[in-house]
């Protein structure tokens, strides 16, 4: 069966799909087969003007509209969004490869939230009134930046388009957002159901490009904030570059997350968690708890049976309903997933199961679990972002909170228990920004996400959100005669 992968044009600026062939081309591969499925071009100096001029000509009316206004069209783009929830899930799994069976429940119905979520917020977003003494007061307005920048990464395209529109929009900003040159197709589709629902043009732009398209958007002085999704060492220099124009950021970086799992907890929920901090979309989440550090009384219990649940995963086609595993998304992320694995085993580390490049068209390996694990390897200390899971000993409380946070990131982490007093005082202790409790990589739109030291600033998504899309304005009223020195 064949699905349309080839947009109508690669850009959606000012309310419609453009085009301009002077870009350098760009093949989307879908990661199965590693065959092309479109082809697209990157974003001229033409095109990338034509997206900031169109969206400072539509945000100051956007701004002007009431809060519950702008929430209106948010909500109905959300109703369409779960409508055609199967047609964007597929579209994700040729973008990405990441199984059917995941992204129609994590993808578009994540965009989706997001869009009802801030669409429900936005009629809310008021000031505040400061009573002060002799009768004087002050008031806070809340405003729109202006123009955003979004820079997505290619993991979730459509999610974290949502995950960035949604807040802008609803606190009255236009976006232009620059998908990942490797995942292009699906914010496409979230632009049109945007204007579908209502959003006047210019309000929500699409260009497509790498590294020399992001940089001109990021620097523009027409340009008032950048929120990017990405890995540290792009964040650097993202960070370094809207700093220059002292614009807002937002940066939601990579991360090297711990998983505690103490010798009370439940080991089959450990190892589910394990699983999904490892091998959901392929180990390519950025929140992923690579470093699984295991109490040495149940390290072996719990290796037999991550092993065990890991031999039952289906490896297929990754539009079969069946199919739980899926590709790496490029031949260039397989690659450095499986030089990690070598250099696993080069420093002596065991590899209990998987680790192997699966002889067939595209970019596929085979889970890998790696025991024994110190924590000098470069597999316990590098973000590999595959399905690469490390399990590292360890004995005592103190000692592995030390060793968990001795680590420049601090995104995620985790701790499996069934004392719950031991497992609030451990997650109390973690160095990261959002953490889990018997669970992992849950990431419901009303909780904030976000991480600490390399990992990032700012957080994306629930009310916290809203303070990194809009500023205060304070307004001092004096109710009685001015005094002066002279």
């Amino acid at each position: 069966m064949t699905y349309p992968t080839q947009p109508e044009a690669s850009h959606f600026v000012n309310g419609r799909y453009v085009e301009d062939t002077d870009g350098t081309p760009m093949d989307v591969i879908y990661p199965a087969t590693g065959e092309v499925v479109a082809r697209l071009h990157e974003a001229t100096p033409a095109i990338i003007d034509q997206a900031i001029e169109s969206a400072r000509a539509a945000q100051a009316d956007w701004a002007a509209l009431s809060g519950t206004e702008r929430g209106r069209v948010l909500r109905r783009a959300a109703d369409l969004m779960r409508e055609r929830n199967h047609e964007l899930s597929v579209l994700e799994t040729m973008d990405t490869g990441k199984p059917y069976q995941e992204t129609s429940v994590a993808d578009a119905t994540s965009g989706a939230d997001a869009l009802e979520y801030f669409g429900g917020l936005a009629g809310s977003l008021t000031g505040e009134h400061i009573p002060l003494p002799g009768g004087d007061w002050a008031y806070t307005i809340r405003e729109a930046l202006g123009v955003c920048v979004g820079i997505g990464a290619w993991n979730y395209p459509t999610q974290i388009a949502c995950w960035k529109a949604a807040p802008a929009l609803a606190c009255g900003n236009a976006m232009i957002f620059k998908p990942s040159e490797t995942t292009p197709l699906c914010a496409l589709k979230v632009a049109e159901i945007l204007i579908e629902a209502g959003l006047p043009a210019g309000l929500f732009n699409v260009v497509q490009g790498a590294g020399a398209v992001g940089a001109p958007l990021t620097t523009d002085p027409r340009v008032d904030k950048v929120s990017l999704t990405g890995s540290v060492p792009t964040g650097r220099k993202v960070y370094a570059a809207a700093a220059e124009g002292i614009k807002h950021v937002t940066m939601e970086l990579g991360g090297k997350s711990p998983l505690i799992v103490f010798d009370d907890a439940d080991i089959e929920d450990a190892v589910g968690g394990a699983i999904l901090g490892n091998f959901y979309s392929s180990g390519q989440i950025c929140s992923n708890g690579t470093r699984v550090f295991v109490q040495a009384g149940i390290k072996e219990a719990f290796l037999k049976r991550l092993t065990e649940r890991l031999s039952t995963a289906v490896i297929g086609d990754p539009l079969d309903e069946a199919t739980n595993f899926g590709p790496m998304v490029s031949e260039a992320q397989l690659g450095i997933a499986l030089n990690y694995v070598a250099a696993g085993q080069e420093e002596g580390a065991r590899l209990v199961t998987g680790g192997t490049r699966i002889d067939k068209p595209g970019f596929w390996m085979t889970p890998a679990v790696f025991a024994d694990v110190t924590d000098d390897m470069a597999i316990a200390r590098e973000e590999i972002f595959g399905p690469v899971l490390s399990v590292l000993d360890f004995t005592d409380e103190d000692e592995v909170i030390a060793r968990a946070n001795d680590t420049e990131y601090g995104l995620a982490a985790g701790v499996f228990t069934s004392d719950l007093k031991r497992g609030h005082r451990v997650i109390g202790r973690l160095e990261a920004g959002t953490c889990y409790l018997n669970s992992y990589n849950d990431a419901p739109v009303e909780m904030p996400f976000g991480g600490v030291k390399a990992s990032g600033v700012g957080r994306e998504n629930s009310k916290a959100a809203i303070e990194h899309y809009s500023q205060l304005k304070s307004i001092y009223v004096r109710m009685g005669a001015v005094e002066a020195p002279f």
